[in-house]
């Protein structure tokens, strides 16, 4: 049986999540596609754990929740980095948080990934945002694979929908609802008559919004996946700064009422179409598939001969991020298995 060596870099919540689903499917896998996922190191801002013959993953989620790094005494100040480039394995989980600004760390960990020969796949938002074309360049001279299914839509599936399901279809357009945290709010003061403030405060209380909130509220997070899917489905070489930005911090109850009393509800929409990258607070029918409450992801794919596809799910949560991650390396593993 085939041992697909893993390494995860970055082991906040989405990294742990990974974690937990790589120990919780691993024999089921086995079974299944007679290849074995092996997580060989894990780093963290602190150092790493690292185990060429497979790092015991209980423990390392254990060790994180108790002393809050799982960094190893002989490995304390080995960074993620370093594993990439020194330790054996065949693909790299870049899981370190999104830097709209530079795309760093996870910038230069997917390009030095590529460079010594590593398969990446990633939820990290900034690099492919800003520097997909480049990612995308290093990866094929390199002859290695490049999947960020998790980047937009959590567990939904669109970009891996649309490119490789949809294969032969021309994807006309993407309307959808890509951040779970606008969508809790604005349902929240739709169903309560809440205030922006009182509905954020709920949001934070329970573990949704960010105690700073901005990335999610003023449509920064649904503008960077809308760049990656520019980018990666319509074949775009768009940036963050070419997205038309407006958030949610200024729709009041009294619009939302006003909206409902005409059967129709406000939505944060990120866009995307031929010659349109626009992320803005729209009026939508409640009877709409686009109509979707709490923290649910909706996107709504035209194409040229499926017609219309809309997918559902949900956008945010470590374990729902995992999922996609597994997704993408089991299909990177079934490609190694049967070469």
């Amino acid at each position: 049986m085939k041992k697909i060596r893993i390494s995860i870099i970055g082991f906040g919540a989405v990294g742990q999540g990974v974690a937990k689903v790589i120990k919780e499917k691993r024999e089921y896998l086995k079974k299944k596609n007679n290849f074995d996922l092996s997580v060989v190191a894990i780093s963290d801002s602190k150092g790493s754990y690292i185990d060429e013959e497979g790092v015991d993953l209980k423990y390392a989620l254990d060790r994180k929740k108790e002393i809050g790094t799982v960094a190893s005494i002989k490995y304390s100040g080995y960074s993620g980095l370093e594993v990439i480039k020194k330790i054996d394995h065949e693909i790299v989980v870049e899981v370190t948080p999104t830097n709209i600004d530079n795309g760093e760390p996870g910038l230069t960990h997917m390009l030095t990934a590529f460079e010594n020969s590593r398969h990446v796949v990633t939820s990290n938002k900034g690099p492919i945002a800003l520097y997909y074309k480049e990612l995308c360049n290093c990866a094929n001279k390199n002859k290695v694979e490049f999947r960020y299914e998790a980047t937009v839509g959590g567990a939904m599936p669109i970009i891996n929908l649309a490119k490789e399901v949809l294969a032969g279809n021309e994807i006309l357009s993407i309307d959808g609802i890509l951040n779970g945290t606008c969508n809790y709010i604005l349902t929240r003061m739709e169903k309560e008559g809440y205030s922006y403030e009182q509905a954020l405060s709920e949001a934070k209380e329970i573990g949704i919004a960010e105690a700073d909130p901005s990335y999610d509220v003023d449509g920064i997070d649904t503008a960077c996946k809308l760049v990656i899917l520019a980018n990666s489905i319509f074949n775009k070489n768009a940036t963050f700064k070419e997205v038309e930005v407006t958030g949610i911090t200024k729709i009041t109850p009294e619009a939302l009422e006003l909206a409902s009393k005409n059967d129709h509800v406000i939505k944060l929409i990120g866009e995307v179409r031929k010659n349109v990258l626009c992320v803005a607070p729209r009026l939508i029918p409640k009877n709409h598939t686009l109509a979707v409450g709490g923290t649910l992801n909706v996107a709504f794919i035209q194409t040229d001969l499926a017609g219309q596809i809309t997918v559902t799910g949900k956008g945010a949560g470590s374990i729902e991020t995992a999922s996609a991650i597994l997704s993408d390396i089991i299909c990177i593993s079934k490609n190694l298995n049967s070469n």
